[in-house]
């Protein structure tokens, strides 16, 4: 570790002095956009035909070339956009700025990818894909909710938590150790539907990033994976109008200019209305059980951006969700009011210092938060928890040559989390919990990378996180022995209750084999300071995030992976194979049942041990053509070991999958049809069953074996789906464009396990047992609960 950080250091330094004193180099730099609508290009690719190499812009569609003074040839493209050719001649710092062209000309909508055709080959990225959001509308969707996460679901190393769940687990990592951003706020609970939709809505969205290996430096605080989602920014050029009218759920989304080319906005918003439809048909279901009876969820995006100059740019987005789960009785005697939902906002502050250097500061406020409010009588009761966060951080990109790339930065976030808070009254008394305080952490970090390149064949990202943790008061908690009261612990205002710090080293390397393959090597070490801890033995929200603390040590994981990359016929397909290790430190789950007393801190139910996981993954990519689609295997195995679960013995975890199979199909027929097809295949998850049961006074008890010793039935589904789309036979002012999506969810039917439970049969009193008289015929057996068969789905989209 010493020799790693020695090196880190002896790099970053000796780059940078060898940028310096280059008097006779100039830049060429400016920003890329879409000429249609004025939005900024990420990844857009910037080659020198003379010397053969390049850039790609930055994620605000920034560039920087820095080169000797002369005549070049600049070639700019973007997949979607027609290539550009532009002749400089470089004898001073010279500013571009280009907007691309379509390269579709007739109404059909435009599909954008972001990649540079060698990307794959020529970067240092392991397990990195962009992912652009009309891909994954072309795919077939669960009742026709577009979704980016179950998009990712389909990529090799990632997979589903469940039937028909936005959840996902990373290369053997915890859900908690995904980082999932939306415009650089974190989102705590990617959710609508209990999970079964994201929280992300697919017309506000521009472009998604996935890194599951190989985490650069300036990400940070997970430690799987990092799921970055762009918005839109709002049409610069024009007035822009589209949605889609689907079975359960509408979409509406305008955008446009307030100043043209100067400022512009986006507002995107979605509700499902099955409650509507419902509500004047469930009094007359049965005898009336289901009136008043209701579940939705809505969420607005918004976004404003305004040019302030070529060199600065301000923009304000944010975020606004919540489902809402109401249930009471007939009688009207019992009622339950649940909601919960997320809140981010983000202010965006890019600066162009100079040529070279490129900052990007942001401010960010994000909450997660969930109510679960009953009365039953003249009694009531409420349960609410949440977790608030507010950031500040600065990102510089520095590119000081061609083919180098500096960035550093620093970042700073406040925590305050509500553990669960239970209040009350049944008449005149009321009452409220005592002991589950909130808990008020600071987390800071800095970090730099350099990118370079070393020789012709060798490629370099090298970079070094550092990352500091103080849990503060004030703070209050009352020790508990054998289920009394024994002390009281409190912390003032300000005082450090707790502080954790570490360096976190990364490092990748691409070692180029030919023009059109490379085998790339890469070693990460992260620590994550807040977690959540879950439990599925109960349908309470117990779900719930929790900082370090005294008790609670940070999650620590360190992954080593190795991969070969190869492209055919003109990087027309991608393949790859990688191959990974981690291990991981600190791992929490909850020792017992999750359900227990309320005034007891939650940390003092929490287990704690390590885990570790390996695995194979096999990924064949068609990126161009009518034609397009993937295939990706992964062979993976993941561990787990706790002290105080499974009597001290390696267990496997229950997401661990032994096979996990994805093949993705979209063919474009002509310009009225494009048809999709998606099937998977995975080894059935892992769960807990009992082994045997006795009798103790008449009542059952269960023997339960191992952890996750039982593994369920193997998941798999087909799903189809179809777009017509509606050209209009004259030409209009107004430029229309709409489509009918069909989408079918497991075509054949197959019912996937969703859960197992334990079903009786017999009874204590029946006929005799010979092996154990006692027990009567009384018998049990695991039965299976299917959630989805085959689903059809309708939709209209248009934009105009």
């Amino acid at each position: 570790m010493k020799t790693l950080l020695a090196a880190l250091f002896a790099v970053f330094f000796f780059n940078a002095a060898s940028a310096q004193g280059n008097s006779s180099k100039f830049t060429v730099s400016g920003y890329i956009k879409d000429g249609g609508n004025g939005e900024s290009l990420m990844g857009a690719a910037v080659y020198i035909v003379e010397l053969g190499k390049g850039t790609s812009t930055n994620d605000y569609g920034f560039y920087s070339l820095t080169m000797p003074s002369g005549s070049y040839t600049l070639r700019i493209s973007y997949m979607g956009f027609t290539t550009q050719e532009k002749k400089i001649t470089l004898n001073k710092d010279i500013r571009l700025n280009i907007e691309m062209g379509s390269s579709v000309t007739d109404v059909q909508e435009v599909v954008i990818t972001g990649e540079r055709k060698d990307k794959n080959v020529e970067s240092t990225d392991m397990g990195k894909q962009e992912i652009p959001i009309e891909q994954a509308k072309a795919l077939p969707a669960l009742l026709g909710e577009v979704d980016i996460l179950k998009t990712i679901q389909l990529l090799p190393g990632i997979q589903a938590a469940g039937e028909g769940n936005s959840g996902f687990y990373v290369r053997g990592g915890g859900p908690d150790q995904n980082l999932v951003l939306l415009d650089g706020a974190v989102v705590y609970n990617t959710g609508h539907l209990f999970g079964f939709f994201s929280v992300f809505n697919s017309d506000a969205i521009k472009n998604t990033t996935v890194i599951k290996g190989g985490m650069p430096a300036d990400y940070g605080g997970r430690i799987s994976s990092v799921v970055d989602v762009q918005m839109k920014e709002g049409n610069m050029k024009k007035w822009n109008v589209e949605g889609g009218l689907g079975l359960i759920s509408s979409r509406l989304t305008i955008q446009g200019p307030i100043k043209k080319d100067r400022c512009s906005f986006i507002v995107s918003a979605r509700r499902t209305y099955i409650d509507l439809i419902l509500r004047p048909i469930l009094p007359h279901i049965g005898d009336g059980e289901f009136a008043g009876n209701e579940y939705y969820f809505y969420d607005i995006n918004a976004k404003i951006n305004y040019r302030i100059s070529d060199r600065d740019r301000l923009y304000l987005s944010g975020y606004f969700g919540r489902d809402v789960f109401k249930f009471q009785d007939p009688g009207g005697n019992f009622k339950l009011d649940f909601p919960w939902g997320n809140t981010t906002a983000t202010l965006r502050w890019n600066h162009l210092f100079s040529d070279k250097l490129f900052l990007n500061t942001m401010f960010i406020y994000n909450d997660f938060g969930f109510k679960a409010n009953t009365s039953f009588q003249d009694i009531t009761f409420g349960l609410n928890s949440s977790v608030r966060e507010a950031t500040a951080k600065m990102d510089f990109d520095y590119s000081p040559l061609l083919g180098h790339m500096m960035k550093f930065g620093w970042q700073y976030n406040f925590h305050v989390f509500t553990p669960y808070q239970a209040s009350g009254n049944a008449g005149n008394v009321d009452f409220k919990t005592t002991n589950q305080a909130k808990k008020f952490a600071h987390e800071t970090s800095v970090y730099f990378l350099d990118d370079f390149e070393a020789t012709d064949w060798l490629k370099i990202n090298i970079g070094l996180r550092g990352s500091l943790f103080n849990f503060m008061g004030p703070f209050s908690k009352i020790d508990f022995k054998d289920g009394r009261a024994m002390d009281t612990l409190n912390y003032k205002p300000g005082a450090n209750i707790a502080t954790y710090w570490g360096l976190e080293p990364r490092l990748a390397m691409r070692f180029k084999v030919d023009k059109t393959s490379s085998i790339k090597v890469g070693v990460t070490m992260n620590k994550q300071y807040i977690h959540l801890v879950s439990s599925s033995t109960t349908t309470l929200p117990v779900d719930l995030w929790v900082p370090s603390t005294k008790a609670v040590k940070p999650q620590i994981g360190v992954q080593a992976s190795v991969g070969y990359f190869r492209n055919f016929k003109d990087d027309m397909i991608e393949t790859s194979v990688e191959v990974y290790y981690k291990r991981l430190w600190n791992q929490i789950e909850y020792g017992g049942s999750a359900v227990g007393n309320i005034t007891v801190d939650v940390e003092d139910l929490f287990a704690y041990g390590n885990g570790y996981s390996t695995g194979a993954e096999f990924f064949i990519k068609k990126a161009k053509g009518k034609w397009t689609g993937w295939i990706g295997y992964t062979l993976a195995w993941t561990w787990r070991k706790f002290p105080d679960i499974n009597g001290g013995k390696t267990f496997l975890a229950r997401y661990d999958r032994r096979h996990d199979l994805s093949i993705v199909n979209m063919y474009e027929i002509n310009k009225h049809w494009k048809v999709s097809a998606t099937f998977v295949f995975a080894t059935g998850q892992r769960t807990t069953l009992p082994v045997s049961f006795f009798l103790n006074e008449g009542e059952v008890h269960f023997v339960y074996g191992e952890r996750n010793w039982y593994k369920m039935q193997p998941y798999h589904r087909l799903d189809f789906g179809f777009t017509y789309i509606i050209i209009p036979k004259k030409k209009r002012k107004i430029h229309f464009y709409s489509d009918i999506t069909c989408s079918i969810y497991n075509v054949y039917n197959r019912m996937n396990p969703f859960f197992l439970y334990i079903d009786p049969k017999g009874s204590i009193g029946g006929e005799q047992n010979s092996e154990d008289p006692e027990k009567g015929d009384l018998k049990f057996r695991a039965k299976q609960v299917s959630l989805f068969p085959i689903l059809p789905s309708l939709t209209w989209n248009f934009k105009f």
